[in-house]
């Protein structure tokens, strides 16, 4: 089922005693499901509880939040601002995940709830110590021997296992406050009994998190399989780049949003040293989205089944859209970016988005390392069946003896400075020789670097 779709922000306002005076569609039928109508105190008690908060501190407050609903969990970014006497709520993240169908003989909608159904019944506090255990309904909710008891640590009794990508679902549902499933783990008293668990966090009237309960199931003790042949060894899992877009890309992107928001201050006159702070900040989430994303095109392209589009390319119009893209942040170092002419053209083999890519490294790396005031041409040339774009700048160039080091994994000559990830030039490679192409560095030592990306003509 695809999730509905809904404004890019949704907005409500609360008064002062928490009454939801006005709200989008989305929320507005997520108070009715709970049982509440507009005018009304707000039904939803994560919500509830951040409004409270801003108003009690006179501060706007930005946080996630998990609502669950009939159709499934809710997750949002929610920004409370004190406005008047009531307060306005911007949700600026609202993602809906359908829940799950469970069994259809257990007649139940939540698949959390479902998962009761088997197994014995723990439940822990916020410091993961077990408040009570309790048997199933059937043989397979039977207690162990010696079940926990109140006040024990769950660490103490369950030792977690990670899955084949080594991750822990656990860990992750603890960390983000939702339901997890299928979480295996040894009991420390006896290694062989392995059982499944799986959990939902419980929460108090005011949004609070007081503690996790959930189920384990006992697995078959059956006979160690054989181990199976050692499968091809792969540093880049295909997950890799999923988990990676779950785990940062999303969180790094709203700390980048926030802290571009306090440096702006569209919410109002802040303190020079601050606003200079959340500056710094909004800078260094860009360079861990960009580790990010060089991370993420070296999971793909390491891949032994990695492949490029073949399509008709302009080098000369990709070398202008580049430059472009790069204008503003070369006018920060008194850096002129030459295009190639507006009439200009050479066409070549290539993948558009990867060519491009390319480029915006190339003249990044010239802007980023060139001295100020200098600089930086974007030249296209045909030479014996090959389309060749060159990005020439005046810096000091790079050594004969270091023109092949330079695209190795993490290479940076020995620089010391927070720029860049060392991954850059080694990827632009990769790239240009999967579309049949390559990357050659020229220029004479101490007159600037000219790196010549080469793709066959079209």
């Amino acid at each position: 089922m695809t999730p509905p779709l809904h404004p890019v922000v949704v907005r409500a306002a609360l008064s002062a005693e928490g009454r939801l005076l006005s709200a989008d569609a989305p929320l507005l039928a997520l108070q009715q499901e709970a049982g509440a109508a507009l005018g009304e105190p707000l039904a939803v008690p994560q919500l509830a509880a951040i409004a409270r908060l801003a108003m009690r501190l006179g501060v706007m407050v930005s946080r996630p939040a998990t609502a669950a609903a009939e159709r499934g969990d809710i997750d949002m970014w929610v920004r409370a601002r004190p406005d008047g006497s009531g307060v306005a709520l911007s949700i600026i993240d609202w993602r809906e995940r359908p829940a799950t169908p469970p069994p259809a003989d257990l007649g139940r909608r939540d698949a959390d709830i479902a998962a009761l159904a088997e197994g014995w019944t723990w439940q822990i506090d916020t410091q993961l110590r077990f408040v009570m255990t309790m048997a199933g309904p059937d043989e397979s909710g039977a207690l162990p021997p010696d079940p926990p008891v109140p006040g024990t640590r769950f660490s103490s009794y369950f030792q977690l296992q990670p899955d084949a990508d080594g991750d822990m679902a656990m860990l992750r549902g603890f960390a983000q406050r939702r339901p997890f499933r299928d979480q295996r783990a040894a009991l420390a008293a006896d290694p062989a009994g392995i059982v499944t668990l799986s959990a939902f966090p419980m929460f108090d009237l005011s949004g609070q998190l007081t503690g996790y309960r959930g189920t384990a199931l006992p697995l078959d003790r059956a006979t160690p399989a054989p181990p199976a042949a050692d499968p091809p060894l792969s540093l880049y899992p295909a997950e890799f780049g999923r988990r990676l877009d779950r785990s940062l890309r999303q969180p790094l992107g709203r700390i980048i949003a926030n802290a571009d928001t306090i440096s702006a201050q569209l919410e109002g006159p802040l303190r020079a040293d601050y606003a200079g702070y959340a500056d710094d900040i909004a800078a260094a989430g860009r360079h861990l989205l960009a580790l990010v994303d060089d991370l993420a095109d070296l999971q793909a392209i390491d891949r032994p089944d990695f492949s490029v589009i073949s399509e008709e390319v302009d080098l000369a119009d990709l070398g202008r859209r580049a430059a472009g893209l790069l204008a503003v942040k070369a006018l920060d170092r008194d850096i002129e970016i030459v295009p190639p002419a507006p009439d200009a053209q050479l066409l070549a083999t290539g993948e558009f988005r990867r060519v491009l890519q390319i480029l915006v490294n190339l003249i990044g790396n010239a802007v980023r390392y060139s001295p100020e005031g200098t600089q930086v041409r974007v030249a296209t040339e045909w030479e014996a069946g090959q389309a060749r774009i060159a990005v020439i700048d005046q810096g000091t160039g790079v050594a004969p003896a270091d023109r092949e080091r330079i695209f190795d994994k993490f290479e940076r000559l020995g620089r010391d400075d927070a720029a860049g990830s060392g991954l850059g030039l080694y990827i632009s490679r990769r790239l240009a020789r999967a579309m049949g192409g390559d990357i050659v560095i020229g220029g004479a030592p101490g007159q600037g670097a000219r790196f010549i990306l080469t793709l066959p003509a079209a």
